[in-house]
């Protein structure tokens, strides 16, 4: 599952290779209060239902955060005195999540954040903040840290009007814009946020040169990580969802292709990988999942298969949901596994509060479990380890984004065989040859002594 947002504006062109164009920071959002850019209205019909959620009433840990060590992680450090903001659908106001702070809206005038009818937002909220209760395995990865709700999209939201020509069984819109979700990072750094959350992806078949949208939304990844020393965590995007065609991996037969250069799915806000951290997901067994989408941007992988947090309608958990025609979607995606690598940033910034945003990427991707070639684009540099990002000594300087060349090594060439020994069988044969002729000269001996003594029964 991930939230997708609308980047068709202003976007033409087919598919070519391109890093992201240098920042104009003349492009940053201004400041202004999160309102919506035009009117917006909530789907009408059956499919203007929030979406319903599947309770849980496990009281395991559950796999994917059991994977992680947060009890010993724990011992180091819980998130405290860290605000955490989440760009999503909105957060639901639930008693595990005591200190939720209320951002702002760009969906709905007169939000304020804390409204979630997608289920999403509060889904990863739960995974980065949820607070630890008896009995229950279920907890955030950083369960001191606060959380500061600003939604930014909705798929049960459109312009208004939109719906006009829609039957109820018609899928709304959606509603959130690339240029919001640059207001939204800006009013997260201006909140003084110390890690932000992006479950979110735009993405596109040719590179985005749109300057109002994409512009601004490099501008103020640029702010929030340079100027205002911001963690910003971005999820890698998945192929089942709005970033079908996804990207290939390194080709062994040009092991020296750079790999952006064989770009044919552009996500953003992962494209600016010099001031975000790209997550893909792992499965329970820390392989890739099949939905997360590779790229050259993206640096660390974590759990994002068979997910348990908070439940958006109740205040207990939920491991899914139902959309408005009755069917369960289990949580899964690299939109839940970017909040486990949120999470950690906010240990980290507790147990190191003199690190840099940059310093902590680092330190994060240096202590991951990484893939035996060091870096590949579908886990980056590894899965991450709480643990280890806690406690280990990391190198100043990281191996580069680029899978690893296939090497051409000269074997030796093999020793003559020796030649065949064959004492031991000549021994055996001739050993075997005597004792045949003395058996058949026994034999031919006994013949006169059988006929002297009678032996012969006609006799």
């Amino acid at each position: 599952m991930a939230i997708g947002i609308n980047a068709g504006i202003g976007l033409t062109g087919t598919a070519h290779a391109d890093r992201p164009p240098a920042i104009n920071p003349g492009l940053l959002p201004a400041g202004d209060p999160a309102v919506p850019a035009e009117k917006t209205e909530h789907a009408s019909g059956v499919n203007g239902m929030c979406y319903r959620t599947q309770a849980s009433t496990s009281t395991v840990i559950p796999s994917s955060q059991r994977s992680l060590d947060l009890e010993r992680a724990w011992q180091f450090a819980k998130g405290a005195g860290q605000l955490v903001a989440v760009i999503d659908t909105g957060v639901s106001q639930h008693p595990r999540l005591p200190d939720l702070w209320a951002g702002g809206d760009y969906v709905a005038a007169g939000g304020d954040g804390t409204e979630d009818c997608d289920v999403h937002g509060t889904v990863v909220a739960g995974i980065i903040g949820a607070t630890q209760v008896p009995g229950q395995g279920f907890a955030g990865v950083a369960p001191e840290a606060r959380i500061l709700s600003i939604r930014q999209t909705s798929a049960l939201y459109q312009q208004e009007g939109a719906g006009r020509n829609k039957s109820p069984e018609d899928r709304p819109d959606g509603y959130g814009k690339v240029s919001s979700l640059a207001a939204a990072i800006r009013r997260a750094a201006d909140f003084g946020a110390r890690v932000i959350n992006i479950s979110l992806v735009a993405c596109n078949s040719s590179s985005p040169k749109d300057e109002v949208a994409f512009g601004a939304l490099g501008a103020a990844v640029q702010y929030a990580a340079v100027e205002k020393d911001v963690v910003i965590v971005t999820s890698a995007g998945n192929t089942d969802d709005n970033c079908k065609n996804g990207n290939p991996g390194p080709d062994p037969l040009k092991p020296a292709e750079d790999l952006w250069d064989t770009i044919r799915t552009y996500v953003n806000p992962a494209w600016y990988d010099d001031y975000v951290l790209s997550v893909g997901s792992i499965n329970d067994n820390g392989a890739p999942s099949k939905f997360s989408v590779p790229g050259p941007w993206v640096g660390i992988a974590a759990p994002g298969e068979g997910i348990t947090s908070l439940d958006a309608r109740t205040t207990g958990i939920s491991d899914g949901k139902y959309d408005n025609q009755g069917k369960y979607m289990a949580y899964s995606g690299t939109s839940f596994a970017s909040p486990y690598v949120a999470g950690v940033a906010a240990l980290v910034r507790e147990r190191f509060p003199n690190l840099s945003a940059k310093q902590v990427i680092q330190r994060l991707q240096a202590t991951a479990h990484a893939p035996a070639e060091g870096w590949n684009p579908y886990i980056g540099y590894g899965a991450v380890d709480p643990v280890a990002a806690l406690t280990n000594e990391v190198p100043r300087e990281l191996p580069p984004k680029k899978a690893s060349p296939a090497r051409s090594v000269q074997l030796a060439v093999p020793a003559a065989a020796p030649a065949p020994d064959h004492d031991a069988r000549n021994v055996a044969l001739i050993g075997t040859g005597l004792l045949a002729v003395i058996l058949v000269l026994g034999v031919l001996a006994s013949f006169p002594l059988r006929r002297k003594f009678g032996a012969n029964s006609d006799d």
